[in-house]
């Protein structure tokens, strides 16, 4: 599939959108590298679908634009790049999933000699080689889902959106698309991820922009994120000397004699504590991060937002 130039595939500039009395979107910025991942976050009603379907040329920003690979999103040309997977995506019951797959190689512009490749790597990467000619109406959930991010990998796309793509799926599936996501990115493809499953964005993707009340809380790389968090410790016995090298390495929460949770000084922290545990002659059963530095900062964040917007309500009321 062309591309055009070296554009990048998503770049958007204050995209803006009301419904009625309803700010829904406001002023969004952002933008997306190739192979690049960026998992788009936010609790329901926070502007996250509005947004994906501005950048997609679905939805007619009030003000502001959004470009695919420098031209307008609302552009056929532009979105013929770009592989998408709704949060439902509707399939025909009666057909098989190649014939599903078939109708899409042509609205991509596929070759009718490209077509038959396309749709078999495509079952093929995403587990349903050999079931492509059996029909929808006899596929699991999980296999539709599946079905539906095959239609998203269609015509290798620069830019793959994809709007919750492990719904459904057990936990083999889901990290089946994690390979997939990863596999893309490795291609050069860019990858923006809405998802709710925060463990999910988290490893795999390079960027997170957390949404709130239709603006944008945070744009930050994975990498940058804060990596303490608070751990528990199983042993077959913890004793004073155990508990004290625990407290060494951070502060130390409930505990008895086989369990111990501490909340970590820093990520480094964590195999410096494991290390000394055991030199100390603990006999560790687990050791269990218990939230995730995302969910962390996810939830302080709404929450800040949400603490402002009453401090606002309350100061607008006197």
């Amino acid at each position: 599939m062309s591309r055009t130039g070296a554009a990048p595939p998503l770049a958007a500039e204050g995209l803006h959108k009301r419904f009625g009395g309803r700010t829904a979107v406001e002023r969004i910025d952002l933008a997306i590298a190739p192979g690049e991942v960026v998992g788009l976050l936010g609790p329901n009603g926070a502007g996250k679908t509005t947004t994906v379907k501005m950048l997609l040329g679905l939805v007619r920003p009030d003000s502001g634009r959004a470009h695919l690979f420098g031209l307008p999103a609302a552009d056929p040309r532009a979105r013929r790049a770009v592989g998408y997977l709704p949060e439902t995506f509707a399939q025909p019951e009666w057909a098989t999933g190649v014939q599903v797959l078939a109708s899409h190689t042509r609205l991509v512009g596929l070759a009718p000699t490209e077509r038959d490749v396309a749709i078999e790597q495509a079952l093929h990467t995403v587990g349903l080689a050999g079931r492509g000619g059996d029909r929808v109406g006899g596929y699991s959930k999980g296999m539709r889902q599946r079905l539906g991010l095959a239609v998203a990998l269609i015509g290798s796309p620069g830019l793959v959106v994809l709007d919750e793509p492990t719904s459904a799926m057990d936990p083999i599936g889901r990290r089946e698309v994690r390979d997939v996501v990863r596999g893309l990115a490795a291609a050069g493809t860019a990858v923006l991820l809405n998802s709710h499953l925060l463990a999910e964005v988290e490893a795999v993707c390079d960027r997170i922009v957390v949404m709130h009340r239709g603006r944008v809380l945070a744009d930050r790389a994975v990498a940058d994120l804060p990596t303490g968090g608070e751990v528990r410790i199983t042993a077959d016995h913890l004793d004073a000397e155990h508990l004290a090298v625990i407290e060494g390495h951070g502060v130390v929460g409930h505990h008895d004699d086989r369990t111990a949770v501490v909340a970590l000084d820093d990520g480094e922290a964590l195999p410096e504590m494991v290390a000394a545990l055991v030199r100390a002659g603990a006999s560790l059963r687990a050791v269990v991060p218990l939230q995730s530095s995302l969910e962390e900062l996810f939830v302080r964040l709404v929450d800040d937002d949400d603490l402002a917007a009453r401090a606002a309500a309350g100061e607008a009321a006197r």
